[in-house]
């Protein structure tokens, strides 16, 4: 595994952006190398601190891509498909999840950090046919948050920002998401208030 994250580190260098979507792109699909994009999104932008959001773009769109092919694959292959990965009260467990809270079940794990569980959420998306357009937009903002925060560490603390995020990436996770759930539920209730009819 050491040598796969070396690998795996010294190609998104080497390339760059498109290096960084390639390695995000495998993580997300076949294969899991933990906190590598975190990773490799705070050396980039700690490097050169102007492709903050190129860095984060690639590394977002490389991820939701590769879920996406898991996605499609779970769609295909259904519940048989899921349970070749997994066990049986895992699978049960996370389709509770899914079914308590839809598409948020998917947008946490997303923004969190390993170990927390992820892929499973995303094949099960894909086992329950939730709509292609909303598990793109779900990854996209979960993983495009997450990444963009550790960008702006790394733009402020440098290569400490590693170290930060290694000790406390799950606080940090957990606050964006619960920013973002307080801002989507002010933009619902505001859009909900705005189309009521005057009394």
């Amino acid at each position: 595994m050491k040598r796969l994250l070396a690998w795996a580190q010294g190609l998104a260098i080497a390339l760059g952006g498109p290096g960084l979507f390639f390695v995000a792109f495998l993580d997300a699909s076949f294969l899991s190398m933990p906190e590598i994009n975190d990773i490799l999104v705070v050396s980039m932008v700690t490097r050169n601190h102007q492709g903050l959001v190129y860095y984060v773009t690639m590394a977002t769109l490389g991820s939701v891509a590769g879920c996406l092919v898991l996605y499609w694959l779970a769609w295909k292959g259904g519940e048989r498909f899921l349970k070749k990965w997994f066990k049986d009260h895992h699978i049960e467990r996370a389709s509770e999840q899914m079914r308590r809270h839809g598409v948020l079940a998917l947008f946490v794990p997303a923004i969190l950090p390993p170990p927390a569980p992820f892929k499973i959420f995303v094949l099960l998306a894909g086992v329950v046919e939730i709509p292609p357009l909303k598990f793109i937009l779900a990854i996209g903002l979960a993983r495009g948050l997450r990444y963009f925060i550790e960008g702006l560490l790394a733009v402020y603390y440098g290569e400490l920002a590693g170290q930060y995020i290694a000790a406390h990436g799950k606080e940090v996770a957990l606050w964006t998401a619960l920013i973002v759930l307080v801002a989507g539920l002010a933009y619902a209730w505001w859009h909900n208030r705005g189309s009521q009819p005057p009394a």
